[in-house]
């Protein structure tokens, strides 16, 4: 009777079990982690402690974005060039690497919504403002609308694209370092770069430089998926949309990061990357 009672204890102890156990297989996608990649060398957005750890702004959103969709997260630290092939060849699950949504990118992966904007500003020569009445708020059409204007970028970058796709000549650097000093030492009126290197230029020369602030270009920055993942890329919609939420994700951020984001631009915090405008 005792054998009876065990077996009859087991037979129905294994259903209830095996039920429970289902939804938290090992390999379940649910509990598996989230590989997020990134290239840490870009502070404040992507980068790394003093420990080595991974942190910045992405780090922030990553792990907010695997907290809603209940998983934990992985950093893979990825050079920024081998972010689409990693991601297409199954080694990271989701690019959130300040990784603009393009059209030619969007060939090979899929984009969420965006998220921030990376807007491309100006640092110009003062003498040049000064001659010609540009201060830090007059509109980007103050430059592009000078033909005396003269335009130095970098060889390969935005910085010397954009220019010439408005007809002007441009002085070709081949490091940014160098494109900073032509309009520091007044061979050249213009440089157009994204916000950190242009204020990082300006504010190691106050005295030579001034920050024309409105944009050329509102760059849309969004989750990169690989093709075919419709789930996540509905759970990266979702978490996007939901980041502007009174409490949500955007104002943990503006917390924990604006006073660095207005160290490092000078004028505003964290808002001049939220706000495409």
């Amino acid at each position: 009777m005792r054998r009876i009672i065990i077996a009859f204890i087991i037979v129905a102890i294994v259903p209830f079990t095996a039920a429970a156990g289902g939804t938290r297989e090992e390999g379940s996608v649910q509990f598996q982690a989230l590989r997020v990649g990134m290239d840490l060398r870009y502070p404040p957005f992507e980068t790394r402690s003093s420990e080595g750890v991974p942190e910045g702004i992405s780090v922030d959103v990553a792990e907010a974005f695997g907290e809603f969709v209940g998983r934990p997260v992985e950093i893979v630290d990825t050079n920024f060039a081998s972010l689409i092939p990693a991601l297409n060849a199954g080694e990271i699950d989701v690019i959130i690497a300040s990784m603009s949504r393009t059209e030619e990118r969007r060939q090979a992966i899929e984009f969420s919504e965006p998220y921030f904007y990376f807007k491309i500003i100006s640092l110009v020569n003062s003498d040049f403002a000064e001659a010609n009445g540009i201060t830090v708020d007059s509109p980007k059409e103050a430059v592009t609308d000078l033909p005396q204007t003269r335009f130095t970028g970098v060889t390969g970058q935005v910085s010397a694209s954009i220019p010439q796709s408005l007809g002007a000549d441009v002085e070709i650097a081949t490091t940014l370092e160098s494109a900073v000093l032509n309009v520091v030492q007044g061979s050249s009126d213009v440089l157009m770069m994204s916000a950190f290197p242009v204020t990082r230029g300006h504010l190691a020369n106050p005295e030579d430089t001034i920050v024309l602030w409105d944009p050329f270009v509102s760059s849309p920055i969004a989750m990169g998926i690989r093709k075919g993942e419709s789930e996540l890329l509905a759970q990266a919609n979702e978490f996007v949309s939901s980041m502007s939420q009174p409490g949500g994700v955007y104002d943990e951020l503006r917390a924990n990061w604006d006073a660095v984001v207005m160290e490092r631009l000078g004028r505003y915090g964290l808002e001049f990357f939220i706000n495409e405008n």
